[in-house]
């Protein structure tokens, strides 16, 4: 995607300047949902954008989804991954 496109997409785009003399209000435009793009001397160098809430969920859901999971046979499985990917590679 090409710089000009990436911008048009985007909500805001402050310089490095406006980022430093206003940061508090930049950070709260990201915490209100907004992203924006920090340039310097014109270029693009970060983008600020909010960190998605982390969704719970509980033990219980995780070990009955689990419990309805198909069973693997351990064997096979390493033979399908052994045609696929060569097992004399290391790391």
């Amino acid at each position: 995607m090409c710089y000009i496109c990436y911008i048009r997409r985007m909500e805001k785009v402050i310089n490095q300047r406006e980022l430093r003399n206003a940061s508090a209000k930049v950070l709260r435009e990201v915490q209100a949902g907004r992203t924006i793009i920090v340039t310097r001397n014109g270029v693009p160098i970060a983008e600020l954008r909010p960190i998605q809430p982390r969704r719970y969920v509980p033990r219980a859901t995780i070990a009955e989804a689990a419990a309805r999971a198909p069973r693997i046979d351990a064997e096979r499985f390493r033979a399908d991954l052994d045609a696929v990917i060569d097992p004399s590679v290391d790391g």
